[in-house]
C-alpha cells in the first residue's frame, strides 16, 4: 500500500479503497488475512482507530469477516462481488462520460478499441 494520503478524502476511506483495489488487482484473495490493525497503524503512522474504521467499513460491506482472536479475513466471494459492483458503477457513472467525450471529440470507437488492443499487446511484449 502506498503511504501517501491526499487531502480530498478521509484517511480511513483511502485505506478502505486501497484494500478494495488490492482485492480487485488480485493482491489479496478470498480467505486471505488482512494485516493487523496494529501493524498497519505502526507502518503508516496512523491512529489505530483510523485503521479500525477502514476495516469496519469493509466488514459492514460484507467483504471482510472478523474472527475473534485471529484477525480479519477476506470473505469468500468478496472479489467477485466487488467486480460486479465496480462494473455496474463504471457502466452507470463513468461510461456515459467517456461516450460523451468520444462523441465530442469525434473519435471513432473502432479505432480506439484497435489502438487499445495494440497498446495492451505491446505492454505484454515488454513484460
Amino acid at each position: 500500500m502506498d503511504p501517501k494520503w491526499n487531502e480530498d478524502q478521509p484517511i480511513y476511506r483511502q485505506l478502505r479503497d486501497r484494500v478494495v483495489a488490492m482485492l480487485l488487482e488480485g493482491v489479496l484473495a478470498d480467505g486471505d488475512a488482512l494485516p493487523s490493525v496494529r501493524n498497519v497503524a505502526a507502518e503508516y503512522r496512523l491512529n489505530p482507530l483510523t485503521v479500525l474504521k477502514a476495516y469496519q467499513e469493509l466488514v459492514d460491506e460484507g467483504l471482510v469477516e472478523k474472527k475473534r482472536g485471529r484477525g480479519m479475513y477476506i470473505n469468500e466471494g468478496a472479489r467477485k462481488q466487488l467486480l460486479k459492483d465496480e462494473r455496474q458503477r463504471f457502466i452507470e457513472k463513468e461510461w456515459p462520460l467517456i461516450v460523451e467525450t468520444i462523441n465530442r471529440l469525434e473519435l471513432d470507437l473502432g479505432d480506439l478499441v484497435r489502438d487499445a488492443g495494440s497498446q495492451e499487446e505491446a505492454g505484454r511484449k515488454n513484460d
